[in-house]
């Protein structure tokens, strides 16, 4: 079973309002003891994200800068930031987001691609926030009952097989023909959701993945 958002995302839609403060953004991040909100515009379709770095900005770039030809588009984006009073001038747009219907393993992905520990979780009809999906939620899939996860194993690989999970490591012994099933075998339980490692203790008749070379 592919684990999706809907299975382990926080039902808490954490954000603010395009017009928002900087004491607001602060307050919320602190309400949710969180490091980002997401920014919402009047239909609660989010538009950016803020996170504690642009906050902080506030206080390491507290003078204005003209902008200067001189200048990179990171420092100039910082300047204007430091400056900024309310959500809309502070946040990083647009958002990345995600519906309950996607793959954790593919938000997870997305989160460490793009280097953020929280995603907007949107109704993929409206566009509209519905919740937040956090990086504790993401390793929820590593916390399954290990009966749960010897069913998906057992549905994934069929019958013949002998299958225990403890702590999410699973064990698998039985009997293939060749070598290289019982590592395609192997690759494949090991991507499931909420398997650690993989332990295999499988058999099989011949060696196809060693190639004798020619004689010269």
């Amino acid at each position: 079973m592919s684990v999706q958002v809907k299975d382990v995302m926080g039902r808490v839609a954490i954000a603010v309002l395009e017009n928002a403060s900087f004491a607001d953004i602060l307050a919320a991040m602190r309400r949710y003891a969180v490091g980002a909100v997401t920014v919402i515009d009047a239909d609660r379709r989010p538009v950016g994200v803020i996170t504690e770095d642009d906050l902080i900005l506030k206080e390491i770039d507290p003078v204005p800068h003209p902008a200067t030809v001189f200048e990179s588009g990171k420092k100039r984006a910082e300047h204007r930031k430091a400056a900024a009073r309310t959500a809309a001038e502070l946040m990083t747009s647009p958002a990345i987001t995600v519906t309950p219907a996607t793959f954790v393993k593919d938000a997870a992905r997305t989160m460490h691609d793009s280097r953020i520990k929280q995603l907007p979780v949107i109704d993929a009809l409206t566009g509209r926030m519905i919740g937040t999906l956090h990086e504790a939620d993401v390793l929820r899939v590593f916390t399954r009952p290990a009966a749960e996860l010897e069913a998906d194993v057992r549905q994934l690989v069929g019958g013949g097989f002998s299958i225990t999970a403890d702590r999410g490591v699973v064990t698998i012994s039985g009997h293939v023909e060749r070598a290289s099933q019982a590592v395609a075998l192997v690759e494949r339980v090991r991507q499931l959701e909420g398997v650690v490692d993989v332990v295999s203790e499988l058999t099989y008749l011949r060696d196809d993945l060693f190639v004798v070379p020619p004689l010269m």
